[in-house]
């Protein structure tokens, strides 16, 4: 089994179609396929249905997918390790975020990385913690900044950043307006704005209100903050927020007010592969969380 088979491999299964992983690998196609059949005999298994519009992963294509994805993030593990023993950084660093974390300011940090080391190529996704933490632990992403509240998954390491606590946000005309703090009985029969479940804000409040028993009735759901508080100005509903969402200038004008909910944290970590994330991440680490990383 040949790292390029895999690399082949992945591309077709990220794709679903042979001609695009092909110019995705800048490869022509019949060394693709030729490189998927190759890895298909090694395996004694078939990894892709295929068919005239596109192809699908087998069942051992699904197991393969998740395993290649590690390999060949220790392969360039490796390749940048022994760079660095050269005092070299280069290679790819890829790294996740959610939005609005307040704990750190990626775009100067990054731009500030690439002057230093201008031979490694750098890509930054932005996501929901929960798929952010999952990327790291397939090692598809270096590193990822998120708002995690449960137990790190097998593989993945969170270093902490910062807690917060999470605030009411809502319309000075609502109810809730004349309470200095709310709990889960002030909030029931209440409409809500909240972010998509992926997003660590809302895995807070799922679980707060899961403790208490409670159902709630999320009539907003959004992938942006700003969004968010467009639509609580607008009176179609509450949302429960961090404290630095409140600190906004476009929540200017809106109620504020603490919960009083057990264990209604913010969490901000940094997730990385728990085998290392490798000199590219540990040094745009140093740079991103001076005083928090190790000299």
């Amino acid at each position: 089994m040949e790292l390029r088979h895999l690399e082949y491999f992945v591309a077709v299964a990220e794709e679903r179609h042979f001609t695009r992983a092909a110019e995705r690998m800048r490869v022509a196609q019949s060394g693709l396929s030729a490189s998927i059949r190759a890895l298909e005999k090694d395996l004694s298994a078939e990894l892709f249905v295929r068919n005239t519009r596109r192809v699908e992963l087998t069942d051992a294509g699904r197991a393969l997918l998740a395993e290649a994805h590690r390999t060949l993030a220790s392969a360039a593990a490796a390749r940048d390790a022994v760079a660095a023993v050269r005092g070299l950084l280069r290679g790819r660093l890829t790294v996740g975020s959610e939005q609005c974390l307040g704990v750190i300011d990626l775009p100067p940090v990054l731009a500030s990385f690439r002057r230093a080391h201008p031979g490694v190529e750098i890509r930054l996704r932005y996501a929901g913690s929960g798929h952010i933490v999952e990327q790291v632990r397939l090692g598809r992403l270096n590193a990822g900044f998120v708002a995690f509240p449960g137990p790190a998954p097998d593989g993945v390491r969170l270093m902490p950043l910062a807690t917060e606590p999470m605030m009411l946000l809502c319309h000075a005309a609502h109810p809730l307006a004349d309470l200095d703090a709310v709990g889960v009985d002030e909030l029931a029969g209440a409409d809500f704005v909240d972010f998509s479940a992926d997003w660590g804000a809302r895995r807070v409040n799922d679980q707060a209100f899961a403790r208490a028993g409670t159902d709630r009735r999320i009539c907003v759901e959004v992938n942006d903050v700003h969004t968010l508080l467009d639509f609580v100005h607008q009176g179609l509903g509450v949302a429960l927020v961090p404290a630095p969402v409140t600190r906004k200038p476009h929540a200017k004008g809106l109620h504020a007010a603490p919960l009083k909910i057990d264990d209604a944290s913010w969490r901000v970590s940094v997730a990385v592969p728990a085998a290392g994330s490798g000199p590219a991440a540990e040094e745009l680490l140093r740079l991103a969380l001076p005083g928090k990383m190790g000299a």
